[in-house]
């Protein structure tokens, strides 16, 4: 399987800010000078709403790998305002219970296609359920990592995928690694924040739960405008904390690939 990191973007809770992660991280590492690729698997289709595109009735989308057993992830590829970033769109009508059952076909489609070798990154946005889909992006990343708002819903939904995880990691893609905790609209002043995340740090190590996402309404409002929170709000605090997360995420990952490195 490719040699880039393939990052799945992942929590079995919705409303834990994992599409809002996946647009942002994907801006943030190709503003760096990476090829990156961003993958919708959410049926919501709102990775497009984040980066301004419109989706047409008539357009290829990811999707479509999971009916048509002919269809190309790369005839999904949209190029994006952002310089080095590309979307494969979704599909909103997309009947999750329809299509055939196929666990690799995203990952046979990134291999098959020679993605890594048109690409540096790729970043999966998958859908909270558990279903195909789900299992497909993680079945196709060698890397997953993992929002959550610091409240005890949201670690119950961390709680339920750590457990996807396991059996997948021990048993169906062994190179699935946990990239990382990442809490979002985070506030330390918050007790019942400072307290999940020390259950966090207990349950998962430390060394796992990355620095947080701190709560910044410019992070909605660059949705709105269709723009990662880099070129909306260059100054704001979202936008500062998306840039230490890729800058952080991008130097651990080439010091796990250099030759000989030991990945943890």
């Amino acid at each position: 399987m490719a040699k880039i990191p393939i990052i799945a973007i992942s929590n079995r809770k919705g409303g834990t800010g994992k599409t809002t992660v996946s647009v942002n991280l994907a801006a943030e590492f190709a503003a760096i000078g990476r090829r990156v690729l961003l993958i919708d698997l959410d049926s919501q289709g709102h990775c497009a709403l984040g980066l301004g595109l419109k989706a047409q009735a008539d357009d290829f989308n990811v999707h479509r790998l999971f009916v048509d057993p002919h269809a190309t992830l790369s005839a999904a590829f949209r190029p994006t305002t952002t310089e080095n970033l590309w979307l494969a769109m979704a599909d909103p009508r997309f009947d999750h219970g329809g299509g055939e059952r196929d666990d690799q076909r995203l990952r046979k489609a990134i291999l098959n296609e020679g993605l890594a070798e048109r690409f540096d990154v790729i970043v999966i946005d998958t859908p909270p359920s558990l279903d195909a889909l789900l299992i497909n992006g993680l079945m196709a990343a060698n890397r997953v990592l993992v929002p959550y708002v610091p409240h005890y819903l949201s670690y119950e939904g961390v709680r339920q995928l750590v457990r996807v995880l396991f059996k997948i990691m021990t048993h169906d893609n062994r190179s699935l690694k946990i990239l990382g905790f990442l809490p979002t609209m985070a506030a330390d002043h918050i007790r019942q924040h400072r307290a999940v995340s020390s259950e966090m740090s207990h349950q998962f190590g430390a060394h796992r739960v990355l620095p947080n996402i701190r709560n910044d309404i410019r992070l909605a409002e660059a949705f709105a405008t269709g723009q990662p929170i880099r070129y909306y709000a260059p100054k704001s605090r979202g936008a500062a904390d998306f840039e230490q997360l890729a800058r952080c995420l991008a130097e651990g990952l080439s010091k796990q690939e250099s030759p000989g490195a030991k990945v943890p």
